[in-house]
Order: structure tokens, then sequence, then C-alpha cells
């Protein structure tokens, strides 16, 4: 078992570091598709569909979904408290928030479109909160360090081969939400508040909280998908899934800085 997870975290670590290594190669814009894709979800469940039961991987999708709604909350902790508070400290007030946020999530009846439904709801909130906290819509651009990524690498390698090596013994609830923790939004705004201060890392987190749509698209191909068909060409469509989305979202926000910054843009 000890050897299985090894692989499992180096694999998902050397993902998590390349994408990381794109972003910021490529840019915002190109580097933004990259990063809304299902970094750590990715590699979870493709591990997940080829030892698990169609019943397991269904319910642990379920479950990851609304951990992803626990993470918009998250998000909005770390935005208000990151002025006021360290690095550290807001981000483990938002991580001690995204806990029972989670658990009580996961108790949301109605299956997939009430988890979809109750996403939503909580986006909204949270794109109030950003304009009453005034946030702008920079585009930063932070190129991280090799320790930077080899933290954000292991940290969701350990969370990938935790969740799916572990699975058999701790049912599906509790591997679809370790699936669903933050780590990357984690990490990202830890590096950007300590190198470029609380107003960069507050702004680069509130704006994750649309890209995580590509995520919620990945989570409800997956859960249509399997039991139906292959579980390969299952993973194959959700990320296809998610990466159109991605896309999608992109082209809308270069369309919207087109229409407010039409000379910056030109």
């Amino acid at each position: 078992m000890l050897q299985l997870m090894l692989i499992k975290l180096l694999a998902t670590a050397g993902i998590v570091i390349l994408v990381a290594l794109s972003v910021g190669r490529l840019g915002p814009r190109l580097g933004g598709i990259l990063a809304g894709t299902p970094v750590i979800l990715g590699p979870g469940y493709f591990f997940m569909l080829r030892e698990q039961a169609a019943g397991f991987v269904q319910d642990a999708v379920l479950f990851t979904l609304h951990a992803l709604v626990a993470t918009l909350l998250f998000t909005v902790c770390f935005v208000m408290t990151a002025t006021r508070l360290s690095a550290l400290r807001s981000l483990a007030l938002a991580s001690l928030l995204w806990v029972p946020g989670a658990l009580l999530f996961t108790q949301i009846p109605g299956g997939l479109l009430a988890a979809i439904a109750a996403y939503l709801v909580v986006l909204l909130v949270a794109e109030g909160v950003n304009r009453w906290q005034q946030l702008g819509q920079p585009v930063v651009v932070a190129s991280s360090g090799w320790l930077d990524l080899l933290l954000r690498g292991l940290l969701a390698g350990a969370v990938v081969s935790l969740a799916t090596t572990l699975a058999a013994r701790s049912g599906p609830e509790l591997s679809g939400v370790i699936l669903g923790f933050p780590v990357g939004i984690l990490t990202i705004a830890w590096a950007l508040h300590e190198r470029y201060g609380a107003e960069v890392a507050r702004m680069t987190v509130s704006m994750t909280q649309r890209g995580m749509l590509s995520l919620l698209a990945f989570c409800a191909v997956s859960y249509l998908g399997v039991g139906h068909l292959p579980g390969m060409l299952v993973f194959t469509l959700s990320l296809a899934a998610s990466m159109t989305t991605s896309f999608l979202l992109f082209m809308f926000s270069l369309w919207r800085a087109r229409r407010l910054y039409p000379r910056s843009s030109a």
C-alpha cells in the first residue's frame, strides 16, 4: 500500500508542478485556462475510476461537489480576513470554516441538481462579497519559486494519494470530501500573500471562484457518465467538459476586458 501511495503522490505532484510552470510561462490568459483545469480532481478520479466500483465513484463525486461549495466559503473567508490577519492565520481560519461547511453541505438532499444549485447560490453570495469589498479584477502574473512548486505539488499529491488509496476503508463520502479540499488555492494564496501582499492575494483568490465552474463541469459529467460508460471514457469526457468550461470563461473575461479597457486591450 505504501508503494502505491507513493506512486500516486509523485504522479500527482508532477502534474501540478508542470501546470504551475506552464501558468508562469504562458502568461495570465493561457495560464488561466490551465489553472482552471482539475489538476487535483483529475488524478484523483483517474485512480478512483480504475480502482473502485461505479456506485462508489458516483457517490464520491457528489460529495466532492458538496465540498466545492464549502471551498467557496473558504475563498470568501480569506478575501474578508486577508488584510486584517497574516497569511497563515487567514488561511487557517478559512480552513476551519471549510471543515464544518463541507460537513454541512454533504447533508444536502436532492443529488446532482441540488448540489449544483447550492454552488451557484453561494457563488452569487461570493460575488456580492467581492463587490462589497470593492475588489477589482486585476491580472496577476507571479512566477513561483521551486519551493512553492514543490510544496504545492506534494500537498496535492498527498491529498490524492490519501483520498484514493484509503478509499476502500474510508468510504466514498470521506474520499470525495478530501478531494474537494482547496489545496491549490491555499498554497497559491499563501505564496502571493507573502510575496506581493494581502491585496494581490485576496483579489487573485476571488478570481478563482468563477474558475471553479470548470470543476463543477468535471464533476457533473463524471456523475452522469459513471456506470453508463467505460471508466476511462468518463474521465476523458469529464476532462474535456472542464477544459471547455475554462476556455469559455477565458473568452468571456477577454471580451469583458476589451469592453472595460478598450485602449489597453487594443
